[in-house]
């Protein structure tokens, strides 16, 4: 489909009557990296995976756009909805994608029905650690991050286990348009919900990772803390849990959505 100068690449699999379950994948990765849940996820659910602008199969707009904002990933992400013809949808983010989420849910609530947070955060200070990136991707390509990333996104355990996985996840990183990645470097470094999450009042499901640098336990504590009602489940994983911890992450959505 077309929004705004560009053609969003998105992918609807599953049980077509079944409730829509949409998928966000993380800064830098594509909906590939949702992979490891379609086994599970497909028979209970009409899955909808979108590549984010400048990620995967996604296109960017032809002119530079002035800084790009959460509020402009979220309205690319509610434009597939309306092409997949879903109003409504569960929305299940991980970090990047978590915090489109979480604005869908503060400003467009009734497109939502129930919401996951993995590891995300409301808010991902300093800002010069995203001005750092964006400098980087755009003087040096995304080689740089990609080689940097395994130590953030995987333990130890998982990268010995799995070096295959890990390779494959470093590559959909290289495939990343650097503007595209700077673009959502911008957007995450311009983002401070932590206030207005207090008023998300939707069913909740947040996942950390125990050994996750990138958003730990502590940044999950605080969106329990002020989304009312919410759940914490925590797994053994660093950053992608969703690919260390499939079977378990999984299960829980499903647990959850489901209930």
């Amino acid at each position: 489909m077309e929004r705004d100068g560009c053609r969003l690449h998105y992918v609807v699999s599953g049980r077509n009557h079944a409730p829509p379950l949409l998928l966000l994948h993380p800064l830098g990765a594509s909906l590939d990296v949702w992979a490891p849940q379609l086994p599970q996820l497909e028979p209970h659910f009409r899955v909808i995976r979108c590549d984010l602008r400048g990620h995967g199969k996604s296109e960017l707009d032809l002119a530079p756009p002035s800084p790009r904002s959460m509020a402009d990933f979220a309205a690319d992400v509610l434009a597939v909805l309306d092409a997949t013809r879903a109003p409504r949808a569960h929305w299940c983010g991980l970090s990047l994608g978590g915090q489109i989420a979480m604005w869908a849910a503060l400003h467009y609530a009734a497109r939502v029905r129930r919401l996951v947070l993995a590891n995300t955060a409301a808010h991902l200070p300093p800002a010069s650690l995203w001005e750092d990136r964006i400098a980087t991707v755009l003087s040096a390509g995304m080689g740089p991050l990609a080689e940097a990333v395994p130590a953030r996104w995987f333990t130890a355990g998982f990268r010995e286990r799995e070096p295959a996985t890990v390779a494959r996840i470093v590559e959909m990183l290289r495939g990343t348009t650097p503007r595209g990645y700077a673009d959502a470097c911008g957007a995450l470094r311009d983002t401070d919900l932590r206030e207005a999450i207090a008023g998300i009042a939707l069913p909740t499901l947040v996942i950390a990772g125990a050994q996750d640098p990138s958003t730990p336990v502590e940044q999950a504590e605080l969106l329990i803390e002020r989304i009312a009602g919410s759940d914490l489940l925590v797994l053994d994983a660093a950053h992608l849990s969703n690919v260390e911890q499939p079977e378990d992450f999984s299960a829980a959505v499903i647990d959850f959505l489901r209930d």
